[in-house]
């Protein structure tokens, strides 16, 4: 029987993605179900060598945090022992046992209690007692910490039930970061800030429980068997309460992702704002935040230079504002700083001001070169025309004074200027066109001008002689 086009191509994409799984097929590099059950249950608790270990990534975590070391919070991440119990709750889930479950709840929640003292106590001792940008980091989860945490996981239980492992539960315990918010709890605690304390709890949570879904979910699909002893009614229970955790974690992380994109999207659109309108002559902006708290919107703007009257700066940026759909955001403007008043509060603030300082001395080292540029040029035609008098006299006799000045001519119809030269002449007995054109030749030649025009006889001109006369 003859293949038909259509059975070929069929069998060649069947082939062909046998092939592709086949690269993802783990069932060969799997582990017994009892030596990765062991694996897993021998990190529940914590006891002996895992809570010495604990104790110490609780110091090392503060440590870092508290001054602002990355290095070392890694490095609290990596010996922290908290994924153990999380493992084991999601690995109890998965295959019924119950007691792991309750083993590996109590013992994780211990750890948190004693994690948050503890850090808590090192906090109120620390003599550098300040928030940093690392414990910031960990006090405003979102949707992608879920996400985090469920991939983070799903590494983490396929490298435990695997033969060939490779360094991965470092690596998930670097991703997820399970014992630093703990540490930033201890903060929040010990400085009284619920901000920082909820903040870090939640972020905690989130992780811990998207690290045991996903160890439920390897159990399953690896087909993990059920304990012998089974209590249905315990198993739908603990599901519930799986299911509706997970529910309210990814609806709040939504949420403060949704507030967390709104807050990025006006902190760049006010940031613009300030950099495109905030551009003066004689004023420069010395520094700018953008920030929200609660339902409030805030723009604070840092000036220096020449004082602006406030209240009509203040009413055109809130209409510029509003057109921009910055509209109700609050403005708080500070100008008038002199070196003495100024109050620099980080080493950019600090940059920054030192940079406008430069630009302001070479600004205003270019208008002096600019005004001396005049002032001598200006000289210049002074003493070309006192001398060029005496010359004058002899070349044409009728010229009894002379006057010499540059001026600027605009026009009042069409926005055009131009700078003229131009000679004023006293000739009593008047001037015929040939003398007027060869004095205009001779000034052009004299005064190095392109075009000099001549004025004669200007009505009610100052001239000298008329002022001794008088």
């Amino acid at each position: 029987m003859a293949t038909t086009p259509d059975s070929s191509f069929s069998v060649k994409l069947k082939n062909a993605l046998w092939s592709i799984g086949s690269y993802f097929n783990i069932k060969s590099d799997l582990l017994p179900q009892q030596d990765a059950e062991q694996e897993i249950r021998s990190s529940v608790s914590f006891k002996g060598s895992q809570l010495l270990i604990l104790i110490f990534a609780i110091f090392v975590a503060s440590l870092g945090l508290n001054t602002n070391s990355v290095p070392v919070i890694i490095g609290a991440m990596i010996i922290s022992p908290l994924m153990g119990p999380i493992m084991g709750i999601g690995l109890g889930i998965g295959i019924q046992d119950f007691q792991l479950v309750t083993r590996g709840t109590r013992n994780i929640l211990t750890a948190m209690l004693g994690s948050v003292i503890a850090s808590a106590i090192y906090f109120l001792i620390s003599p550098q007692f300040e928030g940093s940008n690392e414990l910031l980091a960990r006090t405003s989860p979102s949707i992608y910490d879920v996400f985090i945490a469920l991939f983070g996981g799903a590494a983490g239980i396929v490298s435990v039930t695997c033969r060939n492992k490779a360094s991965v539960m470092a690596g998930v315990a670097i991703a997820t970061s399970l014992m630093p918010p703990l540490c930033t709890a201890g903060y929040g605690l010990a400085n009284m800030n619920m901000h920082f304390f909820l903040g870090a709890l939640y972020l905690f949570f989130t992780n811990a429980i998207f690290i045991l879904v996903a160890t439920w979910i390897g159990v399953k699909v690896f087909g993990y068997k059920k304990v012998n002893v089974t209590d249905p009614k315990k198993a739908r229970t603990v599901r519930f309460i799986l299911y509706t955790l997970i529910t309210l974690t990814i609806a709040v992380s939504v949420l403060l992702t949704v507030f967390m994109i709104r807050t990025n999207i006006f902190t760049r659109r006010a940031a613009e704002f300030v950099e495109k309108e905030f551009v003066f002559p004689n004023t420069q902006v010395l520094s700018h935040k953008e920030y929200v708290e609660g339902d409030t919107r805030y723009i604070d703007v840092n000036l220096i230079g020449e004082s602006l009257p406030m209240d009509s700066l203040r009413l055109a940026m809130m209409t510029k504002m509003n057109k921009v759909g910055l509209g109700g955001t609050i403005l708080n403007i500070k100008q008038g700083f002199g070196m003495g008043q100024m109050e620099v509060s980080s080493q950019a603030d600090n940059d920054n001001f030192l940079r406008l300082m430069e630009n302001e001395l070479a600004s205003k080292q270019s208008k002096i070169d600019s005004l001396r540029t005049v002032l001598s040029d200006r000289k210049r035609l002074t003493d070309q025309s006192r001398a060029i008098a005496p010359e004058i006299r002899v070349l044409f006799p009728s010229v009894r004074a002379i006057a010499v000045s540059e001026m600027l001519a605009a026009s009042t119809t069409a926005p055009v200027t131009d700078t003229v030269t131009i000679a004023f002449i006293d000739a009593p007995a008047g001037m015929p066109e040939s003398q007027r054109t060869k004095l205009a030749d001779y000034l052009q030649v004299r005064l190095k001008r392109n075009k000099v025009n001549i004025t004669l006889n200007p009505a009610s001109f100052p001239w000298p002689q008329k002022k001794v006369e008088e």
